[in-house]
């Protein structure tokens, strides 16, 4: 019986390309270099932004990566002005998400983003209150693929590793969920395709949120 999902936000709970492509591409304005459109984001994101802005440095023409450190602040500032810029849930998640509660399943999100940050962009897009965990990156919790940030929840819930779901959309998000030792929902709606979950040894593969309260409540 599954207890608990937890899901990945960027790419799997909303999409949130152009929230991110802002901040970057500002800081990456003050350099002189140009602007990466919001879709090459679906692949700089998902590692944290320290590692969004390297990869949009590189593509931008500072190859090393050189200005990478000073600017980490800098673009956390300006994504704090506006953190869910054009950001909007996927059709139909909002409405998984009540099937699951009204069922008694918790739910929960773990990013790679600040854990003040991750909260603040969950409740603004679905509301306080409508997930009953939030986890992001701290001190005590690496960025994924490290599964600290799983463990954490499902200690908080007495959930154990077979009565979780864990659901993302990139090669990280498998990798965490591998390394937890839950079962791996890869979703076809965010920013990667079917073939890097394929890759990445996705248990379940799939296409619409309107497939995530049937996984869960086994129909």
């Amino acid at each position: 019986m599954i207890k608990i999902c937890i899901f990945d936000l960027d790419g799997t709970l909303a999409a949130t390309q152009e929230a991110i492509a802002r901040p970057v591409n500002m800081t990456l304005a003050l350099y002189g270099l140009p602007p990466q459109p919001a879709e090459a984001f679906n692949y700089f994101a998902g590692d944290g932004l320290k590692n969004a802005l390297k990869r949009a440095l590189i593509a931008s023409g500072d190859t090393d990566a050189s200005h990478l450190e000073e600017c980490i602040p800098l673009c956390r500032a300006w994504m704090q002005e506006d953190p869910c810029y054009h950001a909007k849930p996927y059709d139909g998640i909002e409405r998984a998400l009540a099937t699951l509660k009204s069922h008694g399943i918790k739910i929960a999100c773990f990013s790679n983003k600040p854990h003040e940050s991750a909260i603040g962009v969950v409740e603004t897009i679905f509301g306080e209150g409508t997930f009953d965990h939030i986890q992001g990156q701290t001190d005590l919790i690496p960025i994924k693929p490290d599964p600290t940030g799983v463990y954490e929840i499902l200690a908080k819930f007495d959930a154990g590793k077979d009565e979780c779901l864990y659901f993302g959309d990139t090669n990280t998000d498998m990798q965490t969920g591998k390394n937890a030792g839950v079962i791996t929902v890869g979703v076809t709606w965010g920013f990667r395709p079917r073939a890097e979950l394929e890759e990445n040894h996705a248990d379940i593969i799939i296409d619409h949120p309107s497939q995530i309260p049937g996984l869960a409540l086994g129909e």
